[in-house]
């Protein structure tokens, strides 16, 4: 294969150096096969991801080699390139690639950024967060038939409420509930939610799911993850490829085909077929945003009855009423 191929892609030519490149050994996948999985993918993509600013993971050697985050578009990137000011939790602002259109995905995959970090922003209105993201994060020794079991419980939890989420595979060994929101809250309250739903996720199913920060305290649970959704957070976005021999993607499923799946089987190589065959599991999301009132509701319940708020991560700066940052074990030996 020659040493570059150009391909115009959103009317503009889009140069692939070493397409051949292998990055994915299990099946041989290459840069440009990861190219065009994007653009097979498009439209999903773009509905899930487009215009929000992304934080690249450059994977220079392929998926089994060594890799880095680049938060800033880097010096000489074309100046048709759309980025957005980001804001990290210690207060750095970079200059971000926004996902404008599919020629932003294919420059920055030609970089060997395999999928993509997303904030939870649109990219011209950065002081809102319009998507609440549940993380249900399988601890060491739990299977996904665990994982399918607590998003069961979560399916319930946001049902009673009135509210609308959508299901993903992380493309590793979880998963994630999307709920798209109205353009009405910042990350704060987002998050102030999602501490919610963790919460009484684990008072339904204590044995199941756990909300603790502490890996100490998980023990053989699912943890949902709510510190996803705290400010400048960002995510692996919907449809994205993870660094991983087999080329998973983090997939969009429906909640009914859940026990039916499992996140292996969804790759580079299976997606686009299923697309086709299938559509998209989230069509609809962006035109019937949800309100976040009813979790707000539930943390106001629970602020009430005195809880405090949940530990933050260390990266962001000591919170009102948070507890004390330190292992449940470490302050027992300390006292």
């Amino acid at each position: 294969m020659a040493d570059e191929q150009i391909l115009e892609i959103a009317g503009r030519p889009i140069t692939i150096t070493s397409p051949g490149k292998v990055f994915f050994p299990e099946r041989g996948e290459t840069k440009l096969d990861l190219v065009r999985y994007y653009l097979a993918v498009e439209e999903p993509f773009l509905g899930a991801s487009g215009g929000r600013p992304t934080l690249m993971q450059r994977f220079p050697h392929g998926a089994d080699g060594d890799s880095f985050f680049q938060k800033r578009v880097p010096k000489g990137a074309p100046d048709w390139l759309q980025t957005a000011v980001v804001t990290t939790p210690n207060g750095t602002t970079s200059e971000a690639l926004v996902l404008d259109d599919m020629a932003h995905v294919a420059w920055a995959v030609n970089l060997a950024c395999l999928g993509f970090h997303v904030w939870p922003h649109l990219h011209d209105h950065p002081e809102v967060a319009d998507e609440l993201r549940l993380d249900l994060d399988p601890q060491p020794g739990v299977g996904f038939e665990e994982v399918r079991a607590a998003a069961t419980e979560v399916r319930g939890l946001l049902g009673e409420l009135g509210i609308v989420g959508y299901p993903k595979t992380t493309g590793n060994r979880g998963l994630h509930v999307y709920v798209r929101l109205e353009p009405s809250w910042d990350s704060y309250q987002v998050r102030s939610a999602a501490v919610a739903a963790a919460r009484e996720l684990e008072r339904r199913r204590p044995e199941l799911i756990t909300s603790a920060w502490w890996k100490e305290e998980r023990g053989s649970r699912i943890f949902v993850d709510y510190n996803q959704n705290a400010p400048h957070k960002t995510v692996f976005g919907a449809w994205s490829v993870r660094a991983r021999p087999g080329a998973q993607v983090s997939a969009p499923v429906s909640w009914d085909e859940i026990d039916t799946i499992h996140p292996d089987e969804l790759t580079i190589a299976s997606m686009p077929a299923r697309l086709a065959e299938h559509g998209d599991p989230w069509e609809g999301m962006n035109e019937d945003p949800q309100s976040l009132e009813p979790l707000l509701e539930l943390h106001k319940r629970d602020r009430a009855a005195g809880l405090k708020d949940a530990p933050w991560p260390p990266v962001y700066p000591k919170q009102p009423d948070e507890p004390p940052r330190v292992a449940p074990s470490r302050a027992r030996k300390a006292s």
